[in-house]
């Protein structure tokens, strides 16, 4: 779920930085506002997941350390290089201003893909793929007289590609706790039923 969180909040800044012209600036708004809304519903979820479930007494929060272990860190290392870098050998060759965001996008959707085997979730490398391939795109629009457009493809798509992701697989997550809960709480009584069974 903290995965999640961070995917929408990310998602939410992609939006909100680069829903701007050429988009009808009434479009603009509406993406900023859901993309702010729907980021606000996966933090709604986080906190009744984090209620339902919380830390074990004693456990150390062991699964969050195997999570963000050394392999998650070197991948975020990496990336952190790549952004940056990146970005200064852009502006040294001159690329288009446009095509930044198509880097950024670039970058965190390597990122993902890099940290699905890691954290042995292949299911995080289907964003990571829509967001490189976004990426991509948007570099190659900042070249064309489309540029203006490469901010709302790599970072308006990106956005919304994460933020889609992040509010199904946290509304599927809390669902299914609640499900296990519901059946776990049945199991009581059915053990309470089977000595009457026996005894008739």
């Amino acid at each position: 779920m903290t995965g999640l969180l961070v995917g929408a909040v990310f998602g939410a800044v992609f939006v909100v930085v680069n829903a701007h012209d050429p988009l009808n600036p009434v479009a603009a708004v509406v993406l900023r506002v859901a993309a702010c809304l729907a980021a606000a519903y996966v933090l709604i979820l986080w906190f009744v997941a984090a209620r339902r479930n919380p830390p074990a007494p004693g456990s150390g929060g062991g699964g969050g350390q195997a999570m963000f272990g050394r392999g998650y860190l070197i991948v975020v290392a990496a990336e952190a290089a790549l952004l940056f870098g990146g970005l200064r050998v852009l502006a040294a060759l001159e690329f288009p201003e446009q095509g930044n965001v198509g880097w950024v996008a670039f970058v965190v959707g390597v990122h993902f893909i890099a940290l699905a085997p890691i954290w042995k979730d292949y299911g995080i490398a289907v964003p990571g793929v829509v967001l490189t391939l976004l990426g991509a795109a948007g570099l190659v629009l900042a070249w064309t007289s489309m540029a203006a457009w490469a901010p709302f493809v790599s970072g308006v798509l990106s956005g919304v590609a994460l933020l889609a992701g992040s509010t199904t697989f946290a509304w599927r997550t809390v669902a299914s706790a609640r499900a296990s809960a519901g059946s776990g709480a049945d199991q009581p009584a059915v053990a309470r039923q089977e000595p009457q069974v026996s005894n008739s």
